[in-house]
């Protein structure tokens, strides 16, 4: 027998689908703002694909051009990996170092320069017997170690600073020369003055004796000249060990009686160990301290002082020179150590020249200024100090 639907039965039936329409309507409304934003989203995956093939398409296009100015650059660029192995080369890399290829390891000695060394000069053969000249500079590429190495061609740079120096030592040259012959002329034309009158049959004896003296006087102002022209152009390194203390005492000894005769007071003054030493040669260094020396005589004046003095200061030993003359104009202070200058007359201009250059081949240096003591000029040689025995 049919089963009878009853009111209440129906109402709930009715709800039901009431609640499945409002539950479908919703799904439908949910579903179709899905569908807005997948349009939504969709359109802007494809805008950000499409700004990223347009920014691939840049890169490419910047990548391209860099390999193309790496192509054509002049200077040599390499990338080196941590290991100190080559990573890529550009052709002109390539051309400067011919056995370097990728996966090839940079040769030890240049490994040393790096990284971040001031474009150091790498000196390499080239394949006409002559040197080549690359300068080198690197940076860090990343955090892994990687290197970038820029390598410039040199070499004709180099070599005209090479011929502008030989041209310049060329000219020093024959400056010196000029002023040798210059400073040659003129005793050299007096001892020839001197011995023409020899010659002369009525010569008395006594004045033939004096100017045979006078002859031999010239002949030794000469030889003195190319004794302290052969000191001045001397280049090896004199290696010995000088005792300061019997340098000194020497020093004295000699200057004393020049002082007396030309009515100068010298005072003297030690400040140093017994046993301090210099580097040096000893005859040479003893004649720059003689120049020194006899140089302040030819300023001091008659009844004047000079002062010689050695004292160790800081780890250098420094012998002074003063005087009570006119001292030396400042604006000639840059040129009076300079060979066959002098500041007065019938000076040859080497004493002071001769004293720099020992100075420096000691590994000193001179300096001069004003003497607060004494007023006039003031010469300090500073060298430095090897051993206290």
């Amino acid at each position: 027998m049919p089963k009878i639907t009853t009111q209440s039965d129906s109402v709930r039936l009715e709800q039901a689908f009431e609640q499945f329409n409002e539950l479908s309507s919703r799904l439908i409304g949910a579903y179709q703002q899905l569908e807005e934003q997948v349009a939504v989203l969709g359109g802007k995956l494809a805008a950000a694909n499409e700004a990223l093939r347009a920014e691939a398409t840049r890169n490419e296009a910047l990548a391209a051009r860099l390999s193309l100015l790496l192509e054509a650059l002049p200077a040599g660029v390499l990338e080196l990996d941590r290991a100190g192995c080559v990573v890529s080369a550009n052709p002109a890399a390539q051309a400067l170092l011919p056995a370097l290829e990728p996966g090839k390891r940079w040769p030890q000695e240049i490994l040393a320069f790096m990284p971040g060394d001031d474009a150091p000069l790498l000196r390499l053969p080239a394949d006409d017997g002559q040197t080549r000249f690359l300068q080198m500079q690197t940076c860090p590429l990343r955090d892994d170690g990687a290197v970038l190495v820029l390598l410039h061609d040199v070499t004709p740079l180099n070599r005209l600073h090479e011929q502008l120096a030989q041209q310049q030592r060329l000219a020093s040259m024959g400056q010196m020369a000029a002023s040798l012959a210059h400073q040659l002329r003129t005793p050299l034309s007096t001892a020839l003055l001197y011995a023409a009158n020899l010659q002369r049959d009525d010569l008395p004896p006594a004045e033939r004796a004096r100017f045979a003296g006078k002859v031999v006087d010239r002949v030794r102002a000469l030889e003195s000249l190319v004794q302290n022209m052969l000191g001045f152009v001397r280049s090896e390194d004199e290696g010995g060990v000088v005792a300061v203390l019997p340098l000194f005492e020497e020093l004295v000894a000699m200057i004393q009686p020049q002082c007396e005769r030309a009515g100068i007071a010298l005072s003297t003054s030690m400040s140093l160990s017994a046993g301090l030493s210099v580097r040096g040669e000893r005859k040479a260094l003893l004649s720059a301290w003689v120049a020194l020396a006899e140089n302040a005589l030819s300023f001091a004046p008659r009844g004047g002082q000079v002062t010689l003095e050695v004292a160790e200061e800081g780890g250098c030993l420094e012998f002074s020179v003063e005087d009570d003359g006119p001292g030396v104009d400042p604006a000639l202070q840059a040129r009076i150590f300079e060979p066959f200058f002098s500041g007065r007359v019938g000076g040859t201009g080497l004493g002071l020249a001769i004293a720099k250059k020992q100075a420096e081949r000691a590994g000193g240096e001179i300096r001069v200024g004003l003497s607060m003591k004494l007023g006039g000029a003031a010469f300090v040689m500073a060298l430095p100090v090897l051993a206290t025995t």
